[in-house]
């Protein structure tokens, strides 16, 4: 018996040892069974005309599972589309959306549940920092974000129900589950536990401890966001601040209208560039869950090009309302793999005067007559240098022109100005952390920092990566990359791509793909090619390299800055794209 065969077998000798116990224990010392925690009941007359064959309803009017669950619009999708492909359940396109409409509005989440989840919703691809740890990661986040889990609330008992789940459907989530991180490949097995030590906790046990504190059913949150939720009241005139990379900010404004349903609304936006000035143009359509949280699509009324990364290309939009319903942020985004796309902020307009961006990012200690463009919204008839502040060190020596959608001033940085993020103020209105003062670049970063692209066919489209480069200066503790550095802004420089060394005789930049001089990645064919060492497929990993053009380091070199990217196989499986946005 070779050593990993025997150690396959300790271990799974072990786990059945330890829930032996756990069986014996139990049996021993028999428990009174808790108080089962109440539901919240379904009213909904389609809900439970369509579920109440499998999901029986009490007298109360809690239905099995679902009374016990609160989601995401996303999460309520992914479960009605289960149903409709594994227990038979049949619907009309209409129903499904009168089902998901319902749910995920009165068995929904709250606006502060909602928030730190957003980017699982949005697409982006981040570091998690909510996972707890080690052991819960391992249990949850081996095939899927964290992320996911959290955008549910359950009752205990249904997260347990939720973990037997996952070991009926998925051939790997039993070992997750009792390995943890092992079973993704890393890391050390669980130890084998003593037999005067007692079972031992499985990373499943810390997950589900975990999740039933922190993702409860019941909560302060939800219970006072049902009590106030109300339809959304978001017609009007919106200011709109849009990040889109590669291409800089956008600002312009977004016209609501009211649409079919008290929910629903018509959309179209104007937007014009702070960097060139080119303009777009969208119309489109959304719906609001649970009184805050916006689903829709929109396209250019231009048509699109045959460029990927073109504007006007239909996108998807997700977006989160203050509860208040004065503001909004989230992202627009499209492709296959939702790589393009462009961070949005919203701001309901009004009569006061309103800043909304500014074209410069950054202004350089000791700088004079540095002229400085401020956009905005019903600017005021007259102002004066000394109507608008940059903070300490910073004067404005003169306004040199202004008209109600944006102002030029010169401005006078002196040569003992704090380094840091300055607001931007004129009269009451704030552009927060808006412009940067600094005295020197100290590095280059390369966003993302890390990435993946994958290579296309005529079957499976290509998927894309879009970087930039933004300069930082230290801060006070001399330490570049820790919490004080200063963010200058995007910078100009050349792209080019070098060999992650990763075997002997590595060639992966030279077949993975071409970097634009724009920064944008698009990768190679897929398939077996015959240039190739064993006419390998067209996959690798580079370093994306960002040289500046114009700023040097401390011995008159240019400065560099590097990303990892990682070109690999096309997603041949697609998972269900959500849908909640029509």
């Amino acid at each position: 018996m070779t050593k990993a065969v025997w150690a396959a077998f300790v271990l799974l000798s072990a786990t059945f040892a330890a829930q032996a116990q756990r069986n014996g224990a139990a049996a021993a010392r028999p428990e009174a069974k808790p108080i089962p925690e109440e539901g919240i009941p379904v009213t909904d007359s389609l809900v439970i005309s369509k579920c109440g064959g499998c999901h029986t309803r009490d007298a109360k009017g809690n239905m099995l599972r679902i009374s016990w669950e609160r989601a995401t619009p996303e999460g309520w999708e992914e479960a009605i589309k289960r149903m409709v492909r594994l227990n038979g359940l049949t619907l009309t396109p209409a129903e499904a959306r009168s089902i998901l409409k319902y749910l995920s509005t009165y068995h929904g989440l709250a606006p502060e549940e909602a928030k730190p989840v957003m980017y699982f919703a949005e697409h982006r691809i981040q570091d998690e920092t909510i996972i707890p740890s080690d052991a819960v990661r391992g249990a949850c986040a081996n095939c899927h974000a964290f992320a996911r889990p959290l955008s549910w609330r359950r009752s205990a008992e249904d997260w347990k129900l939720l973990a037997n789940l996952h070991v009926a459907f998925y051939a790997t989530a039993d070992q997750a589950f009792r390995r943890g991180l092992a079973a993704g490949g890393g890391g050390n097995a669980p130890p084998v536990p003593s037999h005067d030590s007692g079972p031992p906790k499985l990373p499943l046990d810390d997950a589900l401890d975990f999740l039933g504190k922190s993702a409860q059913l019941h909560t302060p949150e939800w219970a006072a966001w049902r009590a106030r939720m109300r339809s959304p009241k978001l017609s009007g005139r919106w200011l709109v601040t849009a990040h889109i990379p590669g291409k800089g900010t956008y600002t312009g404004e977004l016209a609501v209208e009211p649409g079919a349903a008290e929910d629903e609304f018509t959309t179209n936006v104007k937007l014009e560039s702070l960097r060139d000035g080119s303009k777009i143009t969208r119309s489109g359509q959304g719906l609001v869950y649970a009184g805050y949280s916006w689903r829709g699509r929109s396209k250019g009324t231009a048509p699109a090009s045959a460029a990927v990364d073109d504007l006007n290309r239909e996108a998807r939009e997700v977006m989160w309302f203050s509860p208040d319903g004065s503001q909004a942020d989230g992202r627009w985004f499209w492709g296959l793999y939702q790589e393009f796309g462009m961070d949005v902020k919203l701001r309901r307009a009004s009569s006061d005067p309103t800043l909304m961006g500014t074209e410069r990012t950054a202004l350089k200690v000791g700088s004079q007559g540095t002229r400085v463009r401020l956009v905005g919204d019903n600017l005021p008839a007259q102002v004066n240098a000394g109507d608008l502040d940059f903070g300490s060190g910073v004067k404005v020596r003169r306004i040199v022109s202004h008209d109600p959608s944006q102002l030029v001033a010169e401005v006078d940085v002196s040569a003992d100005a704090v380094p840091g993020k300055r607001d931007i103020v004129l009269g009451r209105s704030v552009l927060p952390n808006s412009i940067a003062v600094y005295d020197r670049i100290d590095y280059i970063q390369v966003v993302p920092e890390s990435a993946v692209a994958r290579l296309g066919s005529d079957v499976h489209p290509k998927g894309f990566q879009q970087f930039e480069a933004v300069a930082y200066q230290r801060g006070a503790d001399g330490k570049p990359h820790t919490a004080d550095d200063v963010e200058i802004g995007p910078i100009d420089v050349n792209w080019s791509v070098e060999e992650f060394y990763a075997v002997y005789g590595d060639d992966d930049k030279d077949f993975v793909g071409t970097l634009s001089p724009s920064g944008l990645f698009t990768p190679a064919l897929d398939g077996p090619n015959p240039k190739r060492k064993f006419s390998r497929n067209n996959y690798g990993d580079i370093w994306v390299v960002a040289t500046a053009k114009n700023e040097k380091d401390a011995g008159g070199k240019p400065l560099v800055g590097k990303g990892y990217l990682v070109v690999t196989v096309p997603m041949y499986v697609q998972f269900d794209q959500p849908e909640v946005g029509q």
